[in-house]
């Protein structure tokens, strides 16, 4: 009987949760590569990268379709386009690791595992949005102090990569190797613009 008042989950947050839950998922994934450069986890990142744009896509349609949202849907619609971004990179860095043939390097492998916490503080964020807003604002800085952490890591490999032999075939390496820690770096800056989004979210429905 209790249950027929209980009040039903707003439609995007649940869009929204489920979109954080397919980017930890991804980024998941993309740490195991890190871990044993397997290429049926780029398939599954690619899949599960397919799974969020639609997603993403039914999200989309749902604010065109309704008149009055929870939160301002240009709030929601950001926030919705920047966890999907972490995807996106997650899907860019394994893929031109895939087909570049880059092997994984320590800088890599901490920049990944620091991402997906990152990810996993976003999907936490989003499932207390609604009924702990102050616990999510707390999920979302904790994804911002992660993003600083990888933003570090991602310095030091850079100056690691060009101290090393000026020869051509070091060169091509240094190249393929900067533009992973890129794809990862942009990644890592779309968890900060997602925790900047929670937060503006939590202060206005506070």
């Amino acid at each position: 009987m209790f249950s027929l008042f209980k009040k039903k989950p707003n439609k995007f947050i649940v869009l929204l949760i489920e979109q954080a839950a397919l980017t930890f998922k991804g980024v998941e994934y993309l740490q195991e590569y890190m871990e044993t450069h397997e290429h049926v986890l780029a398939k599954k990142v690619t899949r599960t990268e397919k799974e969020a744009d639609e997603v993403r896509r039914i999200l989309i349609d749902e604010l065109n379709r309704t008149f009055v949202t929870p939160i301002d849907r240009e709030d929601i619609f950001a926030l919705s386009r920047a966890i999907d971004d972490v995807l996106d990179y997650a899907y860019s860095t394994i893929s031109e690791m895939d087909v570049l043939n880059v092997e994984p390097t320590s800088f890599m492998t901490r920049m990944v595992s620091l991402l997906k916490d990152a990810t996993y503080e976003l999907y936490m964020a989003t499932q207390r949005l609604e009924g702990h807003p102050a616990v999510a604002a707390d999920h979302a800085q904790r994804a911002k102090a992660l993003e600083t952490r990888v933003e570090g890591v991602y310095r030091e490999a850079i100056a690691d990569i060009f101290s090393g032999p000026e020869d051509v075939h070091h060169v091509f390496k240094m190249l393929k190797r900067r533009e992973v820690l890129r794809h990862l770096s942009n990644a890592a800056d779309r968890v900060d613009e997602a925790g900047n989004l929670l937060a503006d979210i939590v202060v206005k429905m506070t």
